[in-house]
């Protein structure tokens, strides 16, 4: 067994009682701060179920009312001339929305053109490279009552922008 292997088994183990002897040292009640903690989180996790519902309907409407293939549609004869593969586009809007559904859009790219194909790599890249930023505001700031998030929305589509803009430009370079 290597040395990683065996970090890997005992890491949570020895975190867990070190957190437990510490606590006990500090006469902190851990059990009760556990449940405290778990009754916390479910209270959170209720307040979001709202926020999610809305993200995944609006999500949802986007994708079936046609708009994203209206889109894509008017702007292919500039991703031609450019040099961008049309079929990257939805996930290049989709990802700042929604985790799973860009995931589901990167499966479906990489099982249609392959895992070694320019759209297969492209799609991995920017699936590493972007982040779920509107679902990130939308369910954590609206968790815990933050409603003015114009700069953290302007950063984090920025983020996402250059995150697509590099994998586009990396990707290219490097495999065509």
């Amino acid at each position: 067994m290597n040395v990683i292997t065996l970090i890997s088994l005992w890491l949570i183990p020895v975190m867990i009682g070190f957190i437990l002897i510490y606590s006990t040292i500090k006469r902190v009640p851990t059990y009760e701060a556990f449940v405290d903690g778990g009754r916390e989180g479910i209270e959170i996790a209720f307040s979001i179920i709202p926020f999610l519902v809305g993200m995944l309907v609006a999500i949802t409407v986007f994708r079936e009312s046609g708009a994203l293939e209206y889109f894509i549609n008017m702007i292919r004869p500039l991703l031609l001339y450019i040099g961008v593969p049309a079929d990257i586009v939805p996930l290049a809007i989709i990802r700042p929305i929604s985790g799973t559904a860009a995931l589901g859009m990167t499966s479906d790219l990489i099982a249609t053109h392959g895992p070694d194909s320019l759209i297969g790599r492209l799609a991995s890249t920017m699936q590493g490279s972007t982040d779920t930023t509107l679902y990130i505001l939308t369910v954590y700031f609206g968790a815990v009552g933050i409603r003015k998030m114009g700069d953290a929305l302007k950063v984090g589509l920025l983020a996402d922008l250059v995150g697509i803009i590099t994998a586009i430009v990396v990707i290219t370079i490097v495999f065509s």
